[in-house]
C-alpha cells in the first residue's frame, strides 16, 4: 500500500468506534483505488461537518491515491477547521444513553454509520469532491441573496407564472417562499399551547364558504393570491394533529425532519415500482425493512416486507401471503379452488382483519373472533377450542392473527403461546404491530412482543408511535421471495428481466399496487437525525406520560378505570363520573346517562378547541374516554390540563 502523503499534525483526539470501522473496511483491501463507498463516506462527513472523521477519510483517499489533486487541496482547508475549533469533534450522531436499565454498550442501540447509500454510484469521484468544496468555506452569500423574500404582487399572477413558464423563476421562488413562511408559521403556532388545538365548524359551514375560503372548484384559474389564502384558510379550519394537547388519535405529533424528508419527497415527485426510477428510495426502503426485520428478531435480518399505504393494507397483505403460501393455486384459479377458509382473530383486533377476509373473498363470517380477558388480550386456550371446532364443522383453519398493541385497550396478546399453536395446527401467525410494534425500540418495553420472531408476518406502522409522518407502514416477512410469488403479474412494459442492472431492486411486482408513494424517506431520515436510541426515548417517554396519567386518576374522586391494572401501552381507559352521578345506585338509568358523559365532553373540548380526546363503547361497557399519548411534545403540564378541562367541562352534566 502506497505509504501516505506528510501532513500537518492534528490536535491528539480519541479514535472513535466509527473511524476503526472505516479503516477496517477500507484500508485493510487490497485495491490500490479509492472507493466511490470511501469518497461517499468523506462528503458525509463534511456534510456533517466531522472535520475529525473527514479528515481520517481525506488521508485514506491520498492512500489509494497519492496524486488526487482536490483530495490534496482538501486536506489542509479540513485541518485548518480542525485546528480553529475549540471544541475538537463535532459529532453528528446523539450521544449514547447511560445510566438506569440503558446498556451503552448495545448493539441494537449504536448510532446509525455515516456511511450514505453506497452501490451503483457511476459519479466521477474527483468531480463529487470538486462539487463540495463551497460546504467547507459555507459561503451562502449568493444563495441569500437569491432567495430573499420581497414584495411581490401575487393578485397578477396565476399558475402559468410559475416554472416551467419563460422568466417564471423569480414568481415560482417568490412563491415558495411565501408558502415556507405559511408552513413556518403553523408549525410554530402549533407547538405554542396558547394556540387552540382546532376551529371547529361544522361541515355545512365550511361547504357554504367561511370568509372567503370557498371549496368549490371552477373553469377559470385563480391567482396566487387566492391560492394562498386558501393555503391558509386549509390550514385554520384543519386540525393541529401536533398540537401537546391532541391525544384524539394513535398517530399524533409533528416531527421536523419528518416535516423535511416529506416535503422533499413531494419535491422529487416519482414512484417506488422500479430502481431505476428511484434508485436511492428503492435502497432505503430494503435497508430500513432489514433494519425492522433485525429488530423483531429473524436471523440476519432476512426476509421481506414493504411499505404499504397504511396498516389496513398491511395487515391484507398478510392473508393474502398466508392463502398463497397454503393455497397457491387460488392465485390463478380463485377461491374455488379452495376449501372453505377460516381465520382467527381477537374480539378486541382491528377491524381490518374482517374486512381483509370481505375483500378478499373468505366472508366476514369465515373470520372467527376470539374471546378475551378483561385486560383485552386473546385467551390461548379459546384459539384452539375453536380450531378445534372449525376442523369438525369441516373448515380450514388457515391464519391467526395475534395483536400486539390494540386500538382501544391498548392490549399485547400472549405470543409466545398463540405461536405454540400455530405451530402445533401448522398454521399462519401474523402479529398486527400496527400500534405496539414501536416498543421493539425501546430495551424496557420490547418484553411485551415477546415472542415476535416466531410469527410469519408483522405489520408495523411507523406513523403511530414513532412519531413519522402519515402515512407510513410496513408489512414485513419471514419468508424471503413470498410477496414476489403472491402478487407479481410480471408486466413487460415494467419490469423487464434484460435492465442494465440488477432487476431483482424492482418492487413493484410484489405490491398489489402499481404506483406507490414513496413513503421511506421521512422515515428514514429521522432514524439518520434520532439514531435508535432517540426512537427509544420517545417511546419511553410517552410510555411515562401514560404512566402518570394513570396514576393521578386510579384513585381520583370522579373517575373509574375500565379495567384493573396498569396500562400495557399508552391507552388509558377510564369513565369520567360527574357530581350527579356519583351517589346514584348501579343500574340502567346510570349507564344511559353515563353513556352520554363522553359525547358531551368531547362536544365542548371541539368547540372551544382546547383538546381533544377520543372515546366509544366496547362490548358492553358505555361510552368511556380512551386516552393515547404518541406526541412526544406532551408533557405531564398537558395531561393535568386534560383532566381539568374533562372536570370543567363535566361538573354541570
Amino acid at each position: 500500500m502506497p505509504t501516505p502523503q506528510a501532513v500537518e499534525p492534528l490536535p491528539t483526539q480519541e479514535v472513535s468506534e466509527e473511524e476503526e470501522q472505516i479503516e477496517e473496511q477500507y484500508v485493510e483491501k487490497e485495491e490500490l483505488k479509492a472507493p466511490v463507498e470511501l469518497i461517499i463516506e468523506f462528503l458525509g462527513a463534511v456534510i456533517g461537518r466531522n472535520f475529525q472523521l473527514a479528515s481520517k477519510l481525506c488521508q485514506m483517499i491520498l492512500m489509494y491515491e497519492p496524486d488526487n489533486p482536490e483530495a490534496s487541496e482538501f486536506l489542509p482547508l479540513i485541518q485548518k477547521k480542525l485546528l480553529e475549533d475549540n471544541r475538537g469533534l463535532m459529532a453528528t450522531s446523539e450521544p449514547r444513553a447511560t445510566g438506569g436499565d440503558q446498556d451503552p454498550n448495545s448493539d441494537n442501540l449504536r448510532p446509525p454509520s455515516s456511511r450514505f447509500l453506497q452501490k451503483n454510484n457511476s459519479l466521477d469521484d474527483k468531480g463529487r469532491l470538486a462539487g463540495q468544496k463551497n460546504l467547507l468555506s459555507c459561503d451562502n452569500s449568493d444563495r441569500d441573496a437569491r432567495f430573499r423574500l420581497t414584495e411581490t404582487d401575487f393578485s397578477n399572477l396565476f399558475a402559468r407564472d410559475l416554472l416551467p413558464a419563460k422568466n417564471g423563476e423569480e414568481p415560482t421562488i417568490q412563491f415558495l417562499l411565501e408558502m415556507v413562511d405559511i408552513l413556518t408559521n403553523y408549525v410554530k403556532k402549533t407547538f405554542d399551547r396558547s394556540t387552540k388545538v382546532l376551529d371547529f365548524h361544522h361541515p355545512h359551514q365550511l361547504l357554504e364558504g367561511m370568509e372567503g375560503f370557498n371549496l368549490e372548484l371552477s373553469d377559470q384559474p385563480e391567482s396566487l393570491e387566492q391560492i394562498l389564502v386558501d393555503c391558509r384558510d386549509t390550514l385554520k379550519y384543519g386540525v393541529r394533529t401536533g398540537h401537546p394537547r391532541f391525544f384524539n388519535q394513535l398517530s399524533s405529533g409533528l416531527d421536523i425532519i419528518g416535516l423535511a424528508g416529506e416535503w422533499l419527497t413531494s419535491t422529487a415527485n416519482t414512484n417506488m415500482f422500479t430502481y431505476e426510477i428511484a434508485p436511492v428510495f428503492v435502497l432505503m426502503e430494503q435497508l430500513t425493512l432489514k433494519k425492522m426485520r433485525e429488530m423483531i428478531g429473524w436471523p440476519n435480518g432476512e426476509g421481506d416486507g414493504l411499505f404499504s399505504p397504511g396498516g389496513a393494507i398491511s395487515n391484507m397483505y398478510s392473508v393474502m401471503i398466508a392463502r398463497y403460501k397454503y393455497f397457491p393455486e387460488v392465485k390463478t384459479k380463485g377461491m374455488s379452488a379452495a376449501p372453505r377458509l377460516v381465520l382467527f382473530t381477537s374480539e378486541h383486533s382491528h377491524y381490518s382483519i374482517k374486512k381483509a377476509g370481505a375483500a378478499l373473498g373468505f366472508g366476514a363470517e369465515n373470520v372467527i373472533l376470539l374471546s378475551t380477558d378483561e385486560r383485552g388480550r386473546v385467551i390461548p386456550a379459546d384459539l384452539e377450542a375453536k380450531i378445534i371446532d372449525a376442523k369438525q364443522k369441516g373448515y380450514v383453519p388457515l391464519f391467526v392473527n395475534a395483536t400486539a398493541g390494540s386500538t382501544v385497550y391498548g392490549a399485547f396478546d400472549p405470543i409466545n403461546e398463540i405461536a405454540d399453536i400455530c405451530e402445533k395446527y401448522n398454521l399462519w401467525l401474523h402479529v398486527d404491530g400496527a400500534w405496539g410494534g414501536g416498543l421493539l425500540m425501546s430495551r424496557k418495553h420490547r418484553h411485551k412482543l415477546s415472542g415476535v420472531e416466531r410469527a410469519n408476518s408483522v405489520t408495523w406502522n411507523p406513523h403511530k408511535m414513532m412519531g413519522v409522518p402519515l402515512q407510513c407502514s410496513a408489512i414485513l416477512v419471514r419468508e424471503k421471495g413470498i410477496l414476489a410469488g403472491c402478487n407479481s403479474m410480471c408486466a413487460g412494459y415494467l419490469f423487464q428481466p434484460d435492465k442494465q442492472y440488477d432487476v431483482t431492486y424492482d418492487t413493484g411486482d410484489k405490491a398489489i399496487q402499481c404506483g406507490r408513494h414513496v413513503d421511506i424517506f421521512k422515515f428514514w431520515l429521522m432514524w439518520k437525525a434520532k439514531g435508535t436510541i432517540g426512537f427509544e426515548q420517545h417511546i419511553d417517554k410517552c410510555l411515562d406520560l401514560s404512566q402518570y396519567l394513570y396514576n393521578k386518576i386510579k384513585n381520583r374522586e370522579g373517575y373509574q378505570m375500565v379495567f384493573d391494572g396498569v396500562p400495557q401501552h399508552t391507552n388509558v381507559c377510564f369513565w369520567y363520573i360527574p357530581p350527579s352521578l356519583r351517589g346514584m345506585p348501579d343500574g340502567e338509568e346510570r349507564r344511559e346517562k353515563l353513556h352520554r358523559v363522553a359525547p358531551k365532553i368531547k362536544a365542548m373540548m371541539m368547540e372551544s378547541g382546547t383538546t381533544m380526546v377520543g372515546y366509544q363503547p366496547q362490548g358492553n361497557k358505555v361510552n368511556f374516554f380512551r386516552m393515547v399519548v404518541s406526541n412526544p411534545a406532551a408533557t405531564q403540564s398537558d395531561i393535568d390540563f386534560l383532566i381539568d378541562e374533562i372536570e370543567r367541562m363535566g361538573q354541570d352534566l
